[in-house]
């Protein structure tokens, strides 16, 4: 292995004890529920050492085409964060570009993640450089807000006493062209994280959120969504009383769970833990959501206020707000 490669490595990749729950501290007990959960950053691990390891970017491809499907996402973050450190600091400047047109792009949401993962370990200066420039449609180049997302979620998970416990605020970037909606894409990333750091609690994970300030507890419950949703790690005893929990915020709460359905629909591979969440959330199946997601975006790439992505949230969350009213209780839309 070059030895620029180690050296990346030994900064930037912890070890899988590191993002172990009790490596982390976090306030967990050991169950098949945190283990489960535990899994997901592992696999993040394991992508990333493949990625900045792999001399050539079919080696890592076919690595990670031997993960099990239900983590196989989470592996491409890693990997994604590896490309876009690589393409930051070296000489070629390609190889995100090429792992998102090819192997990764089932799972380009989750790619988009992995970026911002890359963003909390470079400086600022650098973060120019580190999304490809995407325009096909199956790409999704509005989501890109992802990133901070991403990042977001890496802030949290990693330093929980500054962003979870001291509830900073980050300081915004002029990210696709609107300052101003950082810190919406940044908290959705903090929500997500708070899933993991209560090990998917409902009751730990629900007065998490209600210690932040009124105006970002919409956001974070959209992270709490897309994480239990995508994640698992709730029963269905679980998932109803995390609805009953968002309250006013259940159509956030909602709107992250369709994104997670979408992304897994994306993908090919829609586990029963995701099914069971989005229906949970929504009361439609990850197919009839993909759909509805599909429809939104369409619809935010024609409206152009605001940021496509925050216009397809909004929209989202309509449509389910209209499917709910018209879809008699205890039916399942498909």
């Amino acid at each position: 292995m070059p030895a620029l490669g180690a050296l990346r490595r030994l900064v930037l990749a912890p070890s899988l004890d590191d993002v172990s729950f009790a490596g982390r501290g976090f306030p967990t007990e050991p169950n098949d529920r945190t283990r489960q959960l535990e899994a997901v950053p592992q696999a993040v691990v394991t992508g990333f050492e493949w990625g900045i390891e792999d001399k050539d970017l079919a080696t890592t491809e076919r690595r990670l085409a031997l993960v099990d499907p239900l983590n196989r996402g989470f592996a491409y973050e890693g990997a994604t964060m590896a490309c876009a450190v690589r393409d930051a600091v070296g000489p070629n400047r390609h190889r995100a570009r090429d792992l998102l047109r090819g192997g990764g792009r089932p799972h380009i949401f989750l790619n988009y993640i992995g970026i911002g993962f890359a963003m909390a370990k470079l400086p600022r200066r650098l973060w120019g450089r580190l999304v490809p420039d995407l325009t096909e449609p199956d790409l999704y180049p509005a989501m890109s807000w992802l990133c901070v997302d991403g990042y977001g979620f890496d802030r949290a998970y990693f330093d929980t006493g500054t962003w979870v416990t001291g509830q900073r605020l980050d300081t915004p970037y002029n990210w696709d062209g609107d300052p101003s909606y950082w810190r919406r894409a940044f908290d959705q990333g903090v929500g997500r994280a708070l899933w993991f750091v209560h090990g998917g609690h409902v009751a730990h994970v629900s007065a998490a959120v209600r210690a932040f300030a009124a105006g970002r507890q919409a956001d974070l419950w959209s992270g709490v969504g897309l994480a239990a949703t995508f994640a698992g790690g709730g029963s269905a005893a679980d998932l109803a009383a995390l609805r009953e929990e968002a309250a006013e915020c259940a159509g956030h709460l909602a709107q992250g769970a369709v994104f997670a359905a979408k992304a897994r629909h994306h993908a090919g591979f829609v586990p029963e833990h995701s099914g069971a969440a989005v229906h949970a959330f929504t009361g439609l199946s990850a197919g009839a959501v993909a759909r509805l997601a599909d429809d939104c975006a369409a619809t935010a790439a024609e409206k152009g206020v605001g940021p496509a992505y925050e216009v397809w949230r909004r929209g989202v969350r309509t449509r389910l707000g209209t499917a709910a009213a018209r879809t008699p209780s205890g039916s399942r839309a498909v």
